[in-house]
C-alpha cells in the first residue's frame, strides 16, 4: 500500500509520542521521531519530511526554535501539538511560522484532518500544482495524492528521495528548476556535497523512467542550470 507521507514527531514525552506515531502510522503514514530540538531540526534537514509535528516543551530548547530554524530555508508545514492553551502562545508560534496549533489533549481524527489540510497547503507553499492529483506526460504517470509513478501502465519504485525530486519537478513542469532550488527543497541546506548526491539520484531515476537515459525524453538537463520536466501533453 502507498504511503501517504512522511511526518516527524518532535516529542520528548515517550507515551504521546508512541501514541501519535502508532496513529500515522495505521493510516499510511512512514514516522520519524525525534526526542529533542537539535534532533529535530537534524532530522528535518537530512529527511526533508513531508509535514512536522512538533511539541513546544522540548528538554533542551524551546520548540520555537525548531520553526525558526526549519523556516531559514523550508516552508514543509509544521503543526504545532503542545498543552499550552494561552492564545498569546498560539499566535507567537503561528507568527513564527507555524501552519497550525493543536492544543493537548486532542483526538485522532482532529489530528488527521489538520494534516491533511497542512499538507495540501504545503503543495501550494512550494508554487507547485495543488488542483491536480495526476501528472501526465507520454507513457509516464505521477499520482500525486498516492504517491504513485507509472511508466506505461506499470509501478516504478522510486526511493523516498527520487520521488520527491521528480514529484518538485513535475508540479513545476516545464519550468527550469535550478540545482539549488531543487536541493532546498529535497535536503536543505545543511547537506555536504549536494550537488553530487543529485546526480547520483538524478541518474538512478533515469534508469528508472528513460528507455534511453542518454537521450532523455522526460527529465531535461539545463547544463550549468538545473533540471527541467517536460510539460504535460
Amino acid at each position: 500500500m502507498a504511503v501517504n507521507g512522511t511526518i516527524l514527531i518532535v516529542e520528548d514525552e515517550d507515551s504521546i509520542c508512541d501514541f501519535i506515531a502508532t496513529s500515522l502510522r495505521a493510516q499510511n503514514y512512514k514516522t520519524v521521531e525525534a526526542k529533542n530540538a537539535r534532533e529535530g531540526i537534524a532530522l528535518a534537514a537530512s529527511l526533508c519530511p513531508d509535514l512536522i509535528l512538533l511539541d513546544l516543551g522540548l528538554p533542551d530548547m524551546d520548540g520555537g526554535e525548531v520553526i525558526k530554524s526549519v523556516r531559514q530555508w523550508s516552508m514543509l508545514p509544521i503543526i504545532v501539538i503542545s498543552a499550552r492553551s494561552q492564545e498569546k502562545e498560539k499566535v507567537q508560534a503561528l507568527d513564527m511560522g507555524a501552519d497550525d496549533y493543536i492544543t493537548k489533549p486532542f483526538g485522532v481524527p482532529e489530528l488527521m484532518a489538520r494534516i491533511r489540510t497542512a499538507m495540501r497547503h504545503g503543495m501550494i507553499a512550494v508554487g507547485g500544482r495543488p488542483a491536480a492529483q495526476v501528472f501526465r506526460v507520454g507513457d509516464l504517470m505521477l499520482d500525486f495524492e498516492k504517491r504513485l509513478v507509472k511508466l506505461g501502465g506499470t509501478e516504478i519504485h522510486l526511493t523516498q528521495v527520487e520521488y520527491k525530486i521528480v514529484a518538485f519537478l513535475a508540479r513545476n513542469a516545464g519550468k527550469v528548476m535550478t540545482y539549488d532550488a531543487v536541493i532546498s527543497h529535497v535536503w536543505g541546506p545543511y547537506m555536504d556535497d549536494n550537488n553530487r548526491i543529485l546526480r547520483v539520484n538524478m541518474a538512478n531515476i533515469r534508469r528508472k523512467i528513460e528507455k534511453n537515459p542518454a537521450e532523455p525524453r522526460y527529465i531535461f538537463t539545463e547544463t550549468g542550470v538545473g533540471y527541467r520536466m517536460a510539460e504535460e501533453e
